[in-house]
C-alpha cells in the first residue's frame, strides 16, 4: 500500500483562511491529495496521504487521509477548502484524521514496516529501483524539504529521482502512481 508524505513548510495550522493559496500554499496540499488518491470516477483505496503542516500558529499538524475509508469528497478546490478548514478546526471527516505528530515521528514510525523514498532530483533514478509494495514517498512543497528534515529522512530511506527536471509535487505523485500501477 503506497503512502505519500508531503512536508508543507508554510501550511497554515489555523482554520481561519479565505483561500487555500493564501493559507500557506495549502493549494499544493490539495493538488497532492487529488493526485495521490483520485482516479477518474474513483478513489484509490490502497493509498494513504499524509500532510505535515508546519505553518503558523500551531505547527506541526499531521493530516492523514486514508483512501479506504475516505468518502463524501470531490476533487474541486472548494470542496477541499471546506474539508481542510473543518479538519484543521478539529472537526471529523470520514477517512481523515488530525494529530500533532511531527514529520520525524511519522517517518520513524513508517520506517518500521515500510521502505522510505525521498524524492529529489539528484537521487538514484527511479527506473533503477524496484519499488517496494509498502513504499512511503516523501516530498517537499514548492520550497522543498528543509535540509534538517531531509537529513533526518535519509536515516531511514534513500533519495530517488524522477529525472533531472524538477516537477511539481502533485506531478511527482501522478508519475509514481503510474509507475506503481504498471509494476503490479
Amino acid at each position: 500500500m503506497p503512502e505519500y508524505i508531503l512536508y508543507s513548510r508554510q501550511g497554515k495550522t489555523d482554520p481561519n483562511f479565505t483561500n487555500l493559496h493564501d493559507a500557506g500554499r495549502l493549494d499544493i496540499t490539495h493538488e497532492c491529495i487529488v493526485a495521490s488518491l483520485f482516479l477518474s470516477h474513483g478513489i484509490r483505496k490502497n493509498v494513504t496521504f499524509h500532510a505535515i503542516l508546519n505553518g503558523p500558529p500551531n505547527p506541526p499538524l499531521h493530516i492523514q487521509i486514508n483512501g479506504e475509508t475516505l468518502y463524501d469528497v470531490r476533487t474541486d478546490v472548494g470542496t477541499w477548502q471546506n474539508i481542510l478548514r473543518k479538519v484543521i478546526a478539529g472537526k471529523p471527516h470520514p477517512g481523515i484524521s488530525l494529530s500533532k505528530t511531527s514529520f520525524e515521528a511519522l517517518l520513524k514510525a513508517k520506517a518500521e514496516n515500510s521502505e522510505i523514498y525521498i524524492l529529489e532530483e539528484h537521487g538514484k533514478n527511479i527506473h533503477q529501483t524496484q519499488l517496494a509494495d509498502d513504499a512511503v514517498f516523501v516530498l517537499g512543497d514548492h520550497i522543498g524539504l528543509p535540509k534538517k528534515a531531509e537529513t533526518y529522512a535519509l536515516r531511514y530511506g534513500e533519495k530517488i529521482s524522477l529525472g533531472k527536471q524538477p516537477y511539481l509535487a502533485a506531478s511527482c505523485i501522478t508519475i509514481i502512481n503510474y509507475l506503481l500501477d504498471n509494476q503490479r
